[in-house]
């Protein structure tokens, strides 16, 4: 699958952040954009439709966010599925994958430093 993973940071301070209208107009089918930093960890905005590849981020933790849609989160022994106003964190570490089995928005934070193809 292709992905779109825009890391520059699309908003700053004190600047609206309006992450509904952002992936309102998305059409790509994996998108991930940087909205913002908060001190050394960037909020990131996803609307999925498809898996990720399986992948770790030795360094950094993970934090997925649901906002709308369903997000399964693989792990090696078992699956999390999480409904909009769920989320899950992942360790550092630990090797996972998404998957949307229809259109998801979510909300991931993580370290400024991580990329999120992973390691």
């Amino acid at each position: 699958m292709e992905y779109t993973i825009r890391t520059e940071e699309k908003f700053g301070p004190l600047t609206l952040i309006d992450a509904g209208a952002l992936a309102d107009t998305c059409t790509d089918r994996w998108y991930n954009q940087t909205l913002c930093r908060v001190n050394d960890s960037a909020v990131r905005l996803g609307v999925h439709q498809g898996e990720f590849h399986w992948h770790k981020h030795e360094r950094e933790d993970e934090l997925f966010y649901v906002i709308e849609g369903v997000l399964l989160v693989d792990l090696r022994d078992r699956s999390v599925a999480l409904q909009p106003k769920q989320g899950i964190l992942v360790p550092r570490g630990v090797e996972h994958r998404t998957r949307a089995p229809s259109r998801t928005v979510i909300l991931m934070v993580e370290a400024a430093t991580a990329v999120p193809t992973g390691d």
